[in-house]
């Protein structure tokens, strides 16, 4: 039986004096303030989605690079959380931060180039500035996940080769265009990361929407991606809450787009993978 554990949730106090909003680049996310979720609701969704572990990413749209919530959260139930959180790479001290964050809990750090409140900037991705930091990644054994689009992928190609060792965990699958359905020619950029072996996915909402429309589907689109990186780099991550639903319902349709899939594959997507990523999970 397959223990799930989902490497994309987040967490937002509801103790705005202790933990005090300060998005980066200077607007919050409409979902944080919509529906945010405190780590006791995360863990009530996880018991009633039948969700053994996580990985929470912290919230660069409601903190910034504060990631003090996502560790204490977390290391509240160390059983089953680990925290993934954020440093401006791009900092002198880049380095010192990430050793702080890492002695107080952090198990994962997240490059945040754009998304919800803002357009892609993929510049600073390679920018020479951050690769102190990526040589820390590599000395602690921190993946590091990476929220672009497919305009990153080329700085991505390029972070991949220069520090192999450090596992490079794309968000959303990279947020390939598959509307043009199989063979999938306009996520080519996507699949032509798969010789790259320490570059790893996530499959998230976006993606199972993504799948239903115009000329994609499941059943052509997730054996080709498998077929093409193994099912060992992927893991699914359910972006509760920032997408819509209860836990249940996000893992429930994450289940149903992989039903074309192997038990096998399955197992390494929603369980092993995430604890190959990050091991005090398993």
């Amino acid at each position: 039986m397959t223990a799930i554990v989902d490497i994309h949730p987040h967490i937002i106090s509801d103790d705005e004096q202790a933990y005090p909003p300060a998005p980066l680049f200077g607007k919050r996310s409409d979902w944080s303030q919509e529906r945010p979720s405190t780590v006791e609701a995360l863990i009530a969704a996880m018991d009633a989605a039948g969700v053994a572990k996580a990985a929470v990413v912290h919230s660069s749209t409601t903190y910034g690079f504060d990631n003090s919530y996502v560790v204490d959260g977390c290391n509240k139930y160390p059983d089953r959380l680990v925290a993934v959180g954020s440093v401006d790479v791009l900092q002198e001290d880049a380095p010192q931060r990430i050793r702080e964050w890492h002695a107080r809990g952090l198990q994962g750090l997240r490059l945040f180039t754009g998304g919800s409140t803002k357009e892609f900037d993929p510049s600073e991705l390679d920018d020479p500035r951050s690769f102190p930091a990526w040589e820390l990644c590599a000395e602690l054994n921190l993946p590091m996940c990476i929220q672009t689009g497919p305009v990153g992928l080329p700085q991505v190609t390029a972070l991949a080769k220069r520090f192999p060792s450090v596992k490079i965990i794309l968000d959303h699958l990279g947020r390939p265009d598959v509307l043009d359905g199989a063979p999938y020619a306009n996520a080519q950029s996507m699949f032509d990361l798969a010789p790259l072996d320490n570059i790893y996915f996530k499959l998230t909402p976006r993606i199972f929407g993504d799948v239903k429309k115009e000329k994609a589907s499941a059943a052509t689109f997730f054996p080709a991606v498998v077929q093409a990186f193994g099912a060992q780099r992927l893991a699914w991550g359910s972006n509760f809450p920032t997408s819509p639903g209860t836990l249940a319902e996000i893992l429930a349709t994450a289940q149903h787009g992989l039903a074309s899939l192997s038990d096998d594959d399955r197992a390494w997507i929603f369980e092993k993978t995430a604890k190959q990523l990050y091991p005090s999970l398993a």
